[in-house]
């Protein structure tokens, strides 16, 4: 430490009291994994941002694609011939509430090992409307989950442009059943 940041440290610091010991702390226990099916986080772990946000206009559909990600794979989620093995309803939801919602459904589909996901975040009618502003958030949230490898706007006979297919990353024991599976069939 520079003695110059020690020196304004310390002055910083001049009027600075210990605290007292409490006898009477009451700690709670922790909960235990496997209390109950909800995966436990800390807050703080919720790495999706908030904040300033480009509202994407409504005439844009929703669509992202990971780098790698073959133009097949985004075709049959984009025509909605991949099963839902999950959905999220976000109707009538405040940001923050729609926020903590996707980082626990993504958190748990990914533990869970599911690949296809539906997320419901309803329609507006405005640019600056309450569901579009949803929809905005939820187009970069998923881009900040690693294991999201592409979104699009669902069929019309599953909430057309008020919901969105996910596609998430396979999971380890997937790609070696996959392996396994492959090397069965070149024997």
């Amino acid at each position: 430490m520079n003695p110059d940041d020690k020196a304004f440290f310390l002055d910083a610091m001049s009027d600075v009291k210990p605290l007292k010991s409490n006898q009477h702390a009451h700690l709670q226990p922790a909960k235990k994994p496997g209390f109950d099916k909800r995966v436990y986080y800390q807050e703080d772990e919720n790495f999706l941002t908030t904040g300033f946000l480009d509202v994407i206009p409504l005439s844009e559909p929703l669509y992202f694609q990971r780098e790698g990600v073959q133009r097949g794979v985004v075709e049959k989620l984009r025509s909605g011939k991949y099963q839902q093995q999950a959905s999220l309803n976000l109707l009538r939801m405040p940001v923050a509430k729609c926020r903590q919602q996707v980082f626990e459904f993504i958190v748990q589909a990914e533990s869970a090992g599911l690949r296809n996901l539906l997320i419901i975040h309803g329609k507006g009618r405005e640019d600056r409307s309450h569901a579009n502003v949803i929809r905005s958030f939820l187009a970069r949230w998923l881009t900040e989950f690693e294991s999201v490898q592409a979104f699009c706007r669902a069929a019309d006979n599953q909430g057309g442009s008020g919901a969105c297919y996910v596609a998430l990353r396979k999971s380890q024991a997937a790609k070696e059943e996959t392996r396994e599976r492959h090397a069965k069939r070149s024997r």
